[in-house]
């Protein structure tokens, strides 16, 4: 097994009144793009920070390409790291262009081609002699991901940089960079509380929770197989229903639910909204009765309360449900195979 670009060990960093990071682990393959995804306040920003030596840890370990930036009695300063940041606003000088931006810090024999390389890399060919202040927020944030990538560095740190951008400019914008990154071969993090950002951008994600990494893998093996109830809750949406299994089958509000092999008894059954079917009253399934409908275009949310009492669960179908108005009685059943966690025992 190759070693990889940004090795973390233990990780820690406390405050007075606060542990931020607790012995966190985690391992960027060369040339991978990893997701950092969390809720706010969970310690994203802050590893980032230390990964780049703008903090000291107080303990643990930071490896860079097999090379100990941090430790106890070790601390790389930042510019001698060789890892480019890209911040959440850009953060590029005002009273520059975007070329002499790009070129910032480069050596005086290669600056103009790569320059013009990185410009051309990230869509902004023939721009180089714009002003910020005649830039949009988009193509700022993408001068910017062509500073940090023109040195070459060994690691590029993506400081929630879509988060000021409109949804629309959004998407496009993470596309390039995606596109841009992976064109140099470059090793990526990206911190993100976006949870469609990471899917779409990230070859692994890695789920943060409590100053530590809970669970990293590929984006579709995490979805489908998160590692508890919590981080299936937040990463997409989920429904976390008290459940009990005979070892295959799962029993809840909503039927029967195939399950992965499982100890027999109570627990947490974990069942996402495109699993769930809604069809006319009669049909196969739990009977139930509509209780709103949300039309998103593409798609839409149909929450139906099954059972007595009444528990809300959700489907999101295709199209508009002109046929499932408030009251509407209907049918639901499961397809597909359901997550399922045992409780613990002490």
């Amino acid at each position: 097994m190759t070693t990889p670009t940004l090795r973390i060990r233990g990780l820690t960093k406390r405050y007075p009144s606060l542990t931020v990071l607790d012995g966190l682990d985690l391992d960027v393959a060369q040339g991978s793009l990893v997701a950092l995804l969390g809720a706010s306040g969970c310690g994203k920003t802050t590893l980032l920070r230390l990964v780049a030596g703008f903090d000291r840890p107080d303990g643990g370990t930071i490896e860079l390409d097999g090379a100990t930036i941090a430790a106890d009695g070790t601390h790389v300063h930042p510019e001698r790291r060789r890892i480019g940041v890209v911040p959440q606003e850009g953060a590029v000088f005002p009273h520059l262009s975007a070329a002499a931006n790009v070129g910032f810090g480069l050596r005086r024999g290669r600056r103009r081609a790569r320059v013009e390389q990185m410009l051309e890399l990230v869509g902004m060919g023939g721009l180089g002699s714009r002003m910020p202040h005649e830039l949009s927020g988009g193509q700022l944030q993408r001068v910017a991901l062509a500073r940090a990538l023109a040195p070459e560095p060994a690691l590029v740190l993506l400081d929630e940089p879509f988060a000021a951008l409109d949804t629309g400019l959004r998407a496009a914008v993470r596309q390039q960079v995606r596109e841009a990154v992976k064109a140099v071969g470059a090793t990526a993090v990206l911190v993100t509380h976006d949870q469609e950002e990471a899917l779409s951008m990230a070859d692994e994600v890695a789920i943060m929770a409590a100053g530590r990494v809970v669970q990293q893998g590929e984006p579709m093996s995490v979805y489908q197989a998160p590692a508890s109830a919590e981080v299936a809750g937040f990463l997409g949406d989920a429904m976390v229903l008290p459940a009990s299994t005979d070892g295959t089958l799962a029993s809840s509000v909503l039927g029967s639910v195939r399950v992965p092999p499982a100890d027999a008894g109570s627990g947490q059954l974990v069942v996402r909204p495109e699993q769930v079917v809604v069809l006319p009253r009669g049909g196969a399934g739990i009977p139930g009765e509509v209780v709103s409908a949300q039309f998103f275009g593409h798609d839409a949310m149909v929450t139906v309360a099954v059972g007595d009492p009444a528990t809300l669960v959700r489907s999101r179908v295709l199209g508009a449900p002109v046929h499932l108005a408030p009251g509407t009685p209907v049918s639901v059943f499961v397809k597909g195979e359901g997550t399922y966690f045992g409780m613990m025992r002490g």
